[in-house]
């Protein structure tokens, strides 16, 4: 096609197309060719998460490719042709050397943490003051669902230029700090504040003096909570738990520069009498609000394990396929085919539940 292009140059071929016509073909035909691998990677993207960041990349260089195959297929002159090629190499070292610390260190920074692999779909992570689960991860930017349930996108160049704290989903530590005064002694605080981390559910629970200040010494309460998807609400949790038993213990929980000016009684305590209940029932907790808040995030982690399980089936049928060819007699072939059939149902399952979830986050973002 090239060399036809370079024959029409100089005056065209006997029964050839005219040149104009022969660079539309090109052009036609590259970018043809270009849908055509688009559409063949956004179907491999939809069944495997980490096929986005190939998808971009690829589409990036093809395109480059077929930018340069354009070019020497117009109906221009050597010397000309010889011009574009070198005017689109200039323009192409000013762009990666104007865009370098944002288009291609963003690039770069998504390869890096693709091949750290520490943030993954569903997780928390906290990187400044932007805390929330992962939703989405491509090649230039990481989507995270905030408390609020809004949508937050952070440059890949942010996250590796930030310490990015993950919170791990096999259980993390959960704890809040209370200033209290020195009338009190720390044995009797201690001894509140563990009965608080047992009341909220937390195991392993422990607690630190972080500071002594002028009016106050401050305590942390901690414990181990292996349940990470309800992390706010185990949270408040604690400070409630903390605040009733400070209370029933008798301990003030106030300023230091706490001043009233209503008469009290020598040795009363400002301490918030709880209402009296009247014989109704404790109220719920309900469902936990982390279900609300982080909606898609959690349909993003469940679609990402069903693609790792996806990924375990067709391993599982390739081994299948490989014993049922090695097999020598007839009953361990029926074995094996029904190995074989088990598998794949299982398989089919799995593609369509993917699927119909794949579908609800395309809704959802439509």
């Amino acid at each position: 096609m090239i060399a036809q292009a370079a024959g029409a140059r100089d005056g065209g071929l006997p029964g050839s197309v005219p040149p104009a016509v022969l660079s539309l073909v090109v052009v036609v035909l590259v970018v043809g060719a270009l849908l055509g691998v688009d559409r063949a990677l956004a179907l491999r993207a939809r069944r495997r998460e980490s096929w986005r960041i190939r998808r971009q990349v690829t589409m990036l260089a093809l395109s480059l490719v077929g930018v340069i195959v354009v070019v020497l297929t117009l109906p221009v002159e050597e010397s000309t042709e010889g011009q574009l090629l070198g005017l689109l190499g200039i323009a192409i070292t000013a762009a990666l050397t104007l865009a370098s610390t944002t288009f291609v260190g963003n690039m770069m920074a998504g390869l890096m943490l693709r091949a750290v692999d520490n943030i993954r779909l569903g997780c928390f992570i906290q990187v400044g003051e932007q805390f929330g689960r992962v939703t989405e991860r491509g090649l230039f930017h990481v989507e995270i669902q905030t408390e609020d349930r809004d949508l937050s996108t952070l440059p890949n160049m942010y996250l590796v230029t930030n310490p990015v704290k993950v919170v791990s989903a096999s259980g993390t530590i959960i704890s809040a700090q209370v200033s209290l005064g020195y009338d009190t002694h720390h044995a009797v605080i201690e001894d509140l504040l563990l009965e608080a981390i047992g009341r909220a559910g937390l195991s392993d629970g422990f607690v630190q003096i972080v500071e002594l200040g002028d009016f106050s010494v401050t305590y942390r309460a901690a414990g181990f909570e292996p349940e990470v998807k309800q992390l706010l609400s185990t949270r408040s949790k604690l400070r409630r738990a903390m605040l009733d038993a400070l209370h029933g213990g008798g301990v003030e929980i106030v300023s230091p520069t706490f001043m009233n000016q209503r008469p009290m009684m020598q040795g009363e305590r400002v301490i918030p009498r709880a209402p009296a209940r009247r014989g109704a029932p404790e109220k719920s907790d309900g469902a936990a609000p982390e279900s609300i808040m982080f909606e898609k995030a959690e349909e993003a982690e469940k679609i990402e394990t069903l693609r790792e399980k996806r990924a375990e089936a067709a391993a599982s049928i390739e081994s299948v396929k490989a014993e049922l060819k090695a097999a020598r007699d007839d009953a361990e072939r029926e074995r094996l085919g029904v190995r074989l059939e088990r598998h794949e149902r299982v398989l089919e399952a799995i593609e369509e539940r993917i699927a119909t979830r794949q579908a609800q986050v395309n809704d959802d973002r439509g």
